[in-house]
């Protein structure tokens, strides 16, 4: 008969490899993530600046004047659920051409 032993468990070292892995894994994965988040909050601010700038242009086809922002938001005909928000809550603004613009995030 051999002398082997059954094992019951991982190491040490194999543990530590495990750890060193999983954290290179973190490393690579968290940065893409967080940047993927800030990016999806960027289209939805120019997608919300689009849909106010297009409500507008309607607004100024059926009454022959551009409103004030919170005139077009508050009004259910042009948002029936309600103004739209900027995911960095800011506020939307009107320039001086009457179109509605984004702040830099």
């Amino acid at each position: 008969m051999s002398n082997i032993r059954k094992r019951k468990g991982f190491s040490l070292v194999e543990l530590i490899i495990v750890v060193l892995i999983l954290g290179a894994l973190a490393a690579i994965a968290i940065p893409r993530i967080t940047t993927s988040a800030t990016t999806a909050k960027a289209n939805a601010c120019k997608m919300n600046v689009d849909i106010q700038n297009t409500q507008m242009e309607l607004y100024y086809a059926n009454d022959g004047s551009y409103p004030a922002l919170a005139v077009l938001v508050a009004d259910t005909n042009y948002f029936p659920d309600g103004a739209p928000e900027c995911p960095f809550e800011d506020n939307y603004v009107l320039n001086a051409n009457n179109r509605v613009i984004e702040h830099n995030h």
